[in-house]
């Protein structure tokens, strides 16, 4: 990777200092919950309502960035009540799925990479035990979802899993134990075989029979339809991949990650505002800021990884963040998000709202540059 320019380090230092600025006071008061989105510029509290919802590590990960960012134990005291709280999800099978990783892995795992504690340790094999669990043998997949709402969904495998990988990587490395790596590669390949197209745009979700392990359909899944590209599925194959390069050192991930992110620079607009969709029609006017912020970070962990070639990814995920820094952050105290105009899915009615991982990704991504980031995933 490149160095950083002059100008691009002060922007970089600014923009910190805005983050650390705001997040005190916010975290200040919203002491004891775990937020997803806002209502009227307010952090709701899923520990109050939902404990076993996907997206309930992202703010403990962001108390650990910003406690790194600042030394502020206020920071370490919310991460680690965000997990002393999950410990109710573990008791609830229904909660646990291929999200472990999104849970587990910015809560449990970076406070026992950071301090030892035994009862994260505990927590981590817990879900790592509980994602290994959702393998499909016949399939080589890990099963995404339970069958709530009375949906089959024993053959379905997304491409967000790439992002939880991570968890059974981190198993077989503390436990010496390589059934938990041989599942994430197994997996990976599934997904570089199955979800990604030759042109580098990604499938969302892929259906298996789980008794015989074949490939019956593709799903449009949160994107706009059957074979479209749904933008924060693009950023979880940058990622994800990425990161099991990271973990495996096998080039055919690093290449994938590479295809992805290529398809990705092609397809973003000259205004560096994602689209909920890469496919989406012409005439729909649809972002999704977490797509931005994700596949910044992403690009930035590519470009990290290459020895040469990486300067475009490094430049393109800039170009992101400048974005949102200029156009799509709340900076003042008045709301408690940062990312504005997020969306959850193409078609259904979660648009231009703020959701807690678009904040999270963005931080991780701007300390990235600064090298100071945790390595959570």
């Amino acid at each position: 990777m490149r160095n950083l320019t002059g100008e691009e380090q002060q922007w970089v230092r600014d923009v910190l200092k805005k983050i650390e600025d705001k997040m005190v006071p916010v975290t200040q008061r919203n002491l004891d919950k775990i937020p997803y989105t806002t209502k009227d510029g307010k952090f709701d509290d899923k520990s109050a309502s939902e404990i076993t919802w996907w997206t309930n590590g992202f703010w403990g990960g962001e108390m650990w960035q910003l406690f790194k960012l600042t030394g502020n134990e206020m920071f370490r005291q919310q991460a680690i009540e965000v997990e002393d709280k999950l410990d109710a999800n573990l008791m609830i099978t229904e909660g646990l799925d291929h999200d472990n990783g999104f849970k587990w892995l910015p809560t449990s795992v970076i406070r026992y990479k950071l301090e030892k504690e035994p009862k994260s340790l505990n927590r981590a094999m817990l879900a790592a035990g509980n994602m290994a669990g959702r393998f499909n043998m016949a399939g080589n997949f890990i099963r995404a979802w339970n069958n709530w709402d009375n949906v089959d969904r024993r053959g379905y495998a997304i491409i967000d899993c790439m992002m939880n990988l991570p968890l059974l990587y981190w198993a077989s490395e503390e436990t010496t134990d390589p059934r938990f790596k041989m599942m994430a590669v197994a997996h990976a390949d599934t997904a570089m075989r199955d979800f990604v197209r030759e042109d580098g745009s990604v499938n969302h979700i892929v259906v298996y029979d789980p008794e015989t392990g074949k490939m019956k359909e593709s799903l449009g899944g949160q994107g706009y339809g059957v074979g479209s590209s749904w933008t924060r599925g693009q950023s979880w194959g940058i990622y994800g991949f990425a990161l099991s390069y990271r973990y495996t050192g096998d080039k055919k991930y690093l290449e994938t990650s590479k295809k992805i992110a290529d398809y990705v620079i092609s397809e973003l607009p000259d205004s560096y505002l994602v689209p909920i969709d890469y496919r989406q029609p012409k005439d729909v006017d649809l972002e999704d800021s977490t797509a931005a912020a994700i596949t910044a970070s992403g690009l930035i962990e590519l470009s990290f990884l290459l020895d040469e070639g990486g300067d475009k990814y490094l430049d393109a995920a800039i170009k992101l963040l400048k974005t949102l820094d200029e156009k799509r952050i709340s900076w003042g105290l008045d709301t408690d998000n940062l990312l504005n105009n997020c969306a959850v899915d193409y078609h259904g009615d979660g648009h231009n709202m703020s959701i807690i991982y678009g904040d999270y990704y963005f931080i991780e991504a701007v300390m990235k540059l600064a090298g100071n980031a945790l390595c959570i995933f």
